[in-house]
């Protein structure tokens, strides 16, 4: 987010002093990104020492005025005309902890996919009835058109964000688990031997072979002819 733009912005609608600039960029942006006094003047301070305001004069309650400056429109719609670099993203916290958790021993990736899902529909589900409201506030008018109007727009770009968001957590969680049907399995590895045990190696002779066992002796029940069972009568 470039503050330093969104405040040379809201000078060329014509001189404002630190705290007003802070109270019309959040209202612009539904206080989505949240400003403090400090970051204000600090920034209109390296805008004047860049030629792009200058201060000029006060208002009635006393507060120090700033300007924006030829510098500083020029400044302004070069901003506005070129696009946003999307070859350099910023870091995505999500995307380096999924990252990190691929194969991280103690963590389930799939717990932290369903603890994220969870929380991404709930804001944006937050967000479309903060939709709703702005809807309302544009159709009836007013003098804050203008302000309800960024902030729907600001609105529905968060909408669409955690849509994706949902959309790229579910994706994840199918892909892994299309791969973990499609990796093979890790072999089991041979147990280790018992702590003072050789092991056995190739130049160990093989032991000899077990003696076939002895034939059984028969059975003296099973094998006593039939005429000595029929003489004991």
């Amino acid at each position: 987010m470039s503050i330093r733009h969104g405040l040379l912005a809201l000078l060329e609608r014509g001189p404002r002093y630190g705290s007003q600039l802070r109270t019309e960029f959040e209202s612009r942006t539904g206080s989505t990104w949240p400003l403090n006094v400090g970051q204000v003047y600090t920034t209109l301070n390296r805008l004047e020492r860049d030629g792009m305001v200058a201060q000029g004069g006060q208002d009635e309650a006393g507060h120090a005025l700033y300007a924006i400056t030829e510098a500083g429109l020029a400044e302004l719609r070069t901003w506005f005309e070129k696009p946003v670099d999307r070859t350099s993203p910023a870091r995505d916290e999500l995307a380096i902890k999924l990252a990190m958790a691929v194969g991280a021993p103690c963590v389930d990736i799939r717990d932290v996919i369903q603890s994220q899902r969870r929380h991404t529909v709930k804001a944006m589900q937050d967000y479309t009835r903060l939709k709703a409201q702005a809807l309302v506030a544009v159709e009836s008018g007013g003098a804050r058109e203008r302000d309800d109007v960024a902030w729907l727009l600001v609105l529905e770009q968060l909408i669409f964000q955690t849509e994706a968001e949902a959309r790229w957590l579910d994706h994840c969680e199918a892909r892994l688990i299309r791969l973990s049907t499609t990796m093979p399995p890790a072999s089991p590895s041979a147990p280790a031997p018992a702590p003072g045990s050789a092991s056995p190696s190739a130049a160990d002779p093989a032991p000899d072979p077990a003696p076939d066992p002895a034939p059984a002796a028969p059975n003296p029940i099973t094998t006593t002819p039939a005429s000595a069972s029929g003489g004991a009568r």
